[in-house]
């Protein structure tokens, strides 16, 4: 079988190896040309993905895997063409931007040949590949769908990181226009991927199909959103024991101790190019659900919250020296998606702080770049604020930020003995060293 994966990123390239690792023979497109280079050098492109590098070493010279910056090279002739290009939301108004997306499918049509079967993985606001896709597709190849060929919907469910793991231990959710669309799609992603027992599941894991590319839609937009909902109810539950002396991680760890209970954890940011994304791409859809609005507009508020109780806390920002401690939306990872280190700099300085940040990811060339003061630990600082749970993070000492006057701990990972002496703010634990300075002020 001949697939295209077109966009190349920390989802697609992965992807592409699972097909060509499977027997498939992959050609991928993408319009950076250093990454298709490095890519058929079978050199990994981005640190970081659990088994990519051995894998480009193994598939690239034995010809299963290459890439191109040209649509006519890898469409024509296809059995399947696969798009994980990304789609972006206005931050302003929270309506998606098509526009990559719209590019990427109007050169696969220019290219695409009879009996394709064209498979979007990219998380899409519901009935956007029926009454978008599908239609430009038509319009432009001049084939008709379900006689020419075959579209679906199959949302990628991976973290990056782990997404070959993630890729055996998920069910693979398809939904397409027709039975034989759906016949066809089954056997693509039967022919190319494998899948852990799950025993916890109702059915076998594997490939499931939902009936229909609406419902594959919204399962994607639903699982991502309720992530955001929950944290979301996490962070109001934090806040508020934040103010009343009630320390919210036993709350939280009491309340899930009976299984009805899923509270996820509180966080000073939710980052990534998921979580603060698809309740967007939801609601440009269904523009009354208001607890989904209530939840995205909650967490995206915690990080100047925060900011507001250092203020009070300390008296005033302006003039004082803060670090903030991770650039990287989450731990573990170099990527910037959306991370909380923005909103938290700029209520900093909004407050007339002077802002530096860390990451151990990031040199200071790089962390510059994004307009900010690479931070060095051993430097004097009046406030630290954590904002992404790195592991070194959580060793970290008062005595490495001489003169520090308050830690601000958004992920909830330091712990009193490193930090004596300097007053603690951890996000939901309101009997931590600040609570009664808070009561105080």
């Amino acid at each position: 079988m001949k697939t295209a994966v077109v966009a190349l990123g920390k989802i697609g390239l992965p992807l592409a190896v699972q097909f060509a690792d499977a027997g498939h023979e992959v050609i991928g497109v993408d319009t950076n040309p250093r990454q298709v280079e490095l890519i058929n050098q079978a050199t990994e492109p981005f640190p970081g993905e659990a088994h990519l590098a051995e894998k480009l070493a193994e598939l690239v010279p034995a010809g299963r895997l290459r890439a191109t910056t040209d649509y006519a090279e890898a469409i024509p002739g296809a059995d399947a063409i696969v798009i994980v290009v990304p789609l972006f939301v206005n931050d302003a108004t929270w309506e998606p931007d098509f526009a990559w997306m719209d590019a990427a499918t109007t050169s696969l049509a220019e290219h695409i040949t009879p009996g394709t079967l064209v498979s979007y993985e990219t998380t899409l606001p519901v009935g956007t590949l029926r009454t978008r896709f599908v239609p430009m597709i038509e319009k432009i190849s001049g084939l008709k769908e379900s006689v020419d060929f075959y579209a679906a919907f199959s949302p990628e469910r991976v973290l990056t990181g782990r997404v070959f793991e993630d890729l055996r231990k998920y069910p693979k959710l398809i939904g397409a226009l027709t039975a034989e669309g759906t016949q066809r799609t089954r056997e693509f992603y039967e022919s190319a991927l494998t899948f852990d027992e799950r025993p916890d599941l109702k059915r076998p894991n594997g490939v499931w199909d939902l009936g229909s590319p609406e419902a594959s839609e919204l399962a994607k937009l639903a699982e991502t959103t309720y992530r955001d909902v929950n944290i979301g109810l996490a962070n109001e539950f934090a806040l508020f024991a934040q103010d009343n002396g009630i320390d919210v991680y036993k709350v939280i760890e009491a309340s899930n101790s009976q299984p009805y209970s899923h509270i996820h954890q509180p966080g000073i940011a939710v980052g990534g190019h998921c979580i603060p994304v698809y309740p967007r791409l939801y609601l440009s859809t269904d523009p009354l659900a208001e607890t989904v609005r209530t939840a995205r507009m909650l967490n995206a508020s915690v990080p100047a919250k925060l900011v507001k109780r250092a203020s009070s806390l300390l008296g005033d920002l302006k003039g004082l020296k803060a670090v903030v401690l991770g650039a990287s939306y989450r731990t573990g990872v170099k990527e910037t998606a959306f991370s909380g280190v923005f909103p938290v700099v700029e209520a900093l300085r909004e407050h007339g702080a002077e802002v530096a940040v860390h990451d151990t990811y990031y040199d200071d060339e790089e962390l510059a770049g994004f307009g900010w003061t690479p931070y060095h630990l051993g430097e004097a600082a009046d406030l630290v604020i954590v904002q992404t749970n790195h592991a070194e993070y959580k060793e970290l000492t008062a005595a490495e930020v001489p003169g520090v006057k308050l830690i601000v701990d958004g992920r909830n990972i330091t712990t009193a003995e490193n930090w004596t002496g300097t007053p603690r703010l951890v996000l939901g634990d309101g009997s931590a060293s600040t609570h009664q300075q808070a009561e105080e002020s």
